[in-house]
């Protein structure tokens, strides 16, 4: 009797999955569905028309899907098999799926599938449908996308909808942004109280096409009250948009400000502990980018990951090539700047020509995650980057990160014994050969981390680090030879400096403009915003 129930119960089990899956593939394709998919492989866009209504209609899951492959024109049937299929133009193919089950039906001859066309009415029929199954549909986002949609194209259709839509919905977001649309509306009704009604609700709303709507109102305004009512609207949405515009401005700044910190916070170390100006410091900012592009050629299928683990592993390639470099050059050359100037400038040519000869001079694009990609979307006039946030977050990890070891570890101790006087320290015990060395592989490291933010903004290339060598001692010029405050301070206030001048006066103007204040300001106070005090300052 066991055996026998232990049997019936295996066998239920084995038949749930395939139960389950026939019920699902009922509830998908209802008769009102297969009706219209079968209507719309006909050649009459009335019958196409019909289409799309009994699609929408039906309720069923795939009916969004399938009106928004129509809309797109990726929606075909097989000639044979009379198919719908979804299909990716490759070549002279497409590579196609099967609609319904998803079942991957490979590559198949344009001649051999039929496209399903629609017109400028049918798309105008399409984007009505769509909205109105949007406006219905259980996830709020999806409702408020809906709605912010319709307001780029309204007709008498889709404010029924809207208004058929406001009576139940319960989102407070999705509500505003209903009324909002049937304000904008409003504006072209004939009754002069019903567009003050409409105006007083879009007051302050920051949607390109109210702005739009209001201005084409003023246009064509006749009542001297509402003209009046217009204007300041208008003029209320104009101070928002300065305003907003500023900000925007000053989010470039800080992102160019913070991508300055990175590059120059290590040329910092080195130039105001060891007083070595390092030209090739760009190279090894362009060593940190080459390691995040090959990390991420070999862990194609992890790109976060990859990016997470080029931190480290550039700054140990950059790093220990500024050693490499330390021990090898720079240290017999200690008290002669110009032959060190002339010296690390010949190690930035080998370095390029090194990466020429291994990656080949072009450029290489690394590819930016998921969890860095898109935007927060503050209004519709200010959008911040995600990833020109997450650097910006990131200077100022390493900065908080160096500043830390620099003030509280032995050898941040040792960097500074040295730095303040390089003899007593000496006699001290600090092994300052030693110290030199590590002080070099800390800026060359940080180098390297910089380079990996830089391969998230821009592309990979030889002459990357070219770019920001001159900004990066313009930066530890300005703000104090060998102070991670001024580093800081210097780089911030010269990218939002750099950034409000631009629309101004232009990128390259901007630059010599903030090349020309740097002289004069040294000129007046050559130890920059934060002068080192004490023997630091000899």
């Amino acid at each position: 009797m066991n055996t026998v129930l232990q049997f019936i119960i295996t066998g239920l089990l084995f038949c749930l999955p395939i139960l389950s899956t026939s019920v699902a593939f009922g509830a998908t394709q209802s008769a009102e569905f297969e009706q219209g998919v079968q209507l719309l492989a006909s050649k009459s866009f009335t019958e196409k028309e019909q289409a799309i209504h009994m699609i929408g209609n039906s309720g069923d899951p795939l009916a969004i899907k399938t009106l928004q492959a129509v809309y797109a024109g990726k929606l075909f049937f097989v000639k044979k098999e009379k198919t719908l299929v979804y299909g990716e133009p490759d070549g002279s193919t497409y590579s196609v799926t099967d609609f319904i089950s998803g079942e991957d039906l490979g590559l198949i001859k344009k001649r051999k599938l039929k496209k399903i066309t629609i017109n400028n009415k049918l798309r105008g029929v399409l984007k009505s449908v769509l909205a109105g199954l949007n406006l219905q549909h259980p996830d709020p986002k999806q409702r408020l996308a809906a709605a912010e949609e319709i307001l780029t194209g309204l007709n008498p259709e889709l404010i029924t909808l809207l208004k058929k839509s406001l009576l139940t919905e319960q989102d407070p977001e999705v509500r505003e942004a209903l009324t909002s649309t049937l304000a904008v509306a409003g504006l072209h009704h004939q009754d002069p109280q019903q567009r003050l009604a409409s105006l007083a609700l879009i007051a302050g709303n920051l949607n390109p096409v109210v702005k739009n709507a209001i201005q084409a109102l003023i246009e064509k305004e006749n009542d001297p009250i509402v003209l009046k009512k217009a204007e300041v609207a208008l003029k209320v949405i104009e101070a928002k948009s300065t305003w907003y515009a500023r900000l925007e401005t000053l989010f470039f700044g800080l992102s160019l400000g913070s991508v300055l910190v990175l590059a120059a916070i290590g040329l910092a170390i080195t130039f105001g502990v060891i007083g070595v100006i390092n030209m090739a410091h760009g190279e090894l900012i362009m060593l940190g980018a080459y390691t995040t592009y090959v990390l991420q050629q070999l862990m194609p299928n992890y790109i976060g990951l990859a990016l997470a683990l080029s931190i480290p592993a550039a700054f140990c390639v950059s790093g220990l090539t500024g050693i490499l470099i330390e021990k090898s050059v720079i240290r017999f050359l200690y008290g002669r700047p110009l032959e060190t100037l002339l010296a690390t400038f010949g190690i930035s040519l080998v370095l390029q020509q090194t990466v020429r000869s291994i990656f080949s001079p072009l450029n290489r694009s690394v590819a930016t995650p998921d969890w860095m990609s898109g935007s927060l979307v503050i209004n519709p006039l200010l959008s911040l980057t995600t990833n020109r946030v997450t650097i910006f977050l990131f200077a100022m990890i390493v900065f908080a990160g160096l500043f830390v070891l620099l003030k509280k570890s032995s050898l941040g101790l040792n960097v500074r014994a040295v730095a303040q006087n390089r003899n007593m320290a000496r006699a001290m015990g600090v092994k300052a050969a030693r110290v030199d060395a590590l002080t070099f592989g800390l800026g060359s490291g940080i180098a390297g981390i910089a380079g990996v933010a830089l391969s998230q903004l821009t592309n990979v290339g030889p002459n990357l680090g070219q770019a920001y060598i001159i900004d990066s001692f313009m930066v530890v010029v300005f703000g104090g030879v060998g102070n991670l405050w001024g580093t800081l301070v210097g780089g911030l206030s010269l990218g939002i400096a750099n950034k409000f001048l631009e629309p101004w006066i232009g990128a390259v103007l901007a630059k010599i403009i903030i090349l020309i204040f740097i002289i004069l300001f040294i000129q007046k106070r050559p130890q920059g915003l934060f002068p080192q005090k004490g023997r630091a300052a000899e």
